[in-house]
């Protein structure tokens, strides 16, 4: 029988001051330790954890991302990074604390996350559905062509002046607002890139970010597939380590040219929502997430 210190573990806001032992469950877990993507999420978004009876750091954990002008009456809420600690697993924290926080904390609002085959199971039991794949790949990236432009797309880095650009494309294109995780790029990313078209109109942006040895292409917005090419490829130039990257399998031929350009698939998931038929937005133009865990 389940000891019931384990179940009655009470569910607590986490805070910045709980970054080490977020890192430390997802060492122990079998993930990279992503302390800096973990940094972003508490920042801009609500975690939500149960401590370990043992005392030994955190039992489970989840991050909320709320999306929309009016964060107490959000448009969508996207859930990352569900973990239990490995000597608790198979006991229903996490059951527990996605009911806690789909049922609770965010009665009402539509949802989506990022699912693993593993994961799956319990989000559909939780009434969230698939609406489309993405495919994780990384390597490193062997460049085809100039950096600064392609087919007409110019790419140079991101100024002071083009926020307001970038972040009313990006609403457009992801569907809601989600100005308190963009305007945190300058910050987070070590690149930030526009593109604009022969007449100065943005038509798409990119960033890269550090997560441990590799380079995370994300957000990745982008009016067709050369302009995506032309961010990729000018990213890719700014960085001597290798690229990691989730692309929407809908996007066929850019995950091709990636993989001709030597990232290889490491893994799929798959992408759910719960109370709507599939994320906000406009698909054709949003080719890679920020990150799986905020969408």
């Amino acid at each position: 029988m389940t000891p019931p210190q384990i179940t009655e573990a009470p569910i607590r806001p986490l805070t910045m001051d709980d970054l080490p032992r977020c890192a430390d469950l997802s060492e122990d877990r079998g993930w990279p330790r992503e302390v800096h993507k973990w940094g972003l999420l508490l920042a801009a978004g609500d975690g939500y954890g149960i401590d370990a009876p043992d005392g030994q750091g955190l039992a489970a954990a989840c991050v909320v991302t709320r999306y929309g002008q009016t964060p107490a009456a959000p448009e969508l809420a996207a859930i990352g990074m569900v973990l239990v600690a490995d000597r608790y697993a198979r006991r229903g924290l996490g059951r527990r604390l996605m009911r806690h926080v789909c049922d609770d904390v965010l009665k009402g609002v539509p949802l989506t996350l990022h699912a693993t085959p593993y994961g799956r199971p319990l989000y559909e039991e939780l009434g969230f559905a698939s609406a489309g794949r993405a495919e994780m790949l990384r390597g490193t990236f062997r460049p085809d062509g100039t950096v600064d432009s392609h087919d007409g797309s110019t790419v140079r880095p991101a100024g002071v002046e083009d926020l307001s650009r970038i972040l009313a494309l990006d609403a457009e294109v992801f569907g809601t607002d989600r100005t308190h995780m963009i305007v945190r790029l300058p910050a987070f990313a070590d690149q930030l890139l526009v593109a604009e078209d022969g007449e100065g109109t943005l038509t798409g942006y990119a960033a890269a970010w550090p997560n441990m040895d590799t380079h995370v292409v994300g957000p990745l917005i982008a009016r067709d597939t050369d302009t995506a090419r032309a961010l990729v490829t000018a990213l890719a130039a700014g960085t001597e380590r290798p690229l990691r990257t989730d692309v929407d399998l809908r996007h066929e031929e850019l995950r091709g040219w990636l993989k001709e350009r030597g990232l290889e698939s490491v893994s799929s998931n798959t992408v759910m929502t719960r109370d709507i038929p599939g994320p906000p937005g406009d698909w054709t133009r949003r080719w890679a997430p920020l990150t799986v865990a905020a969408g």
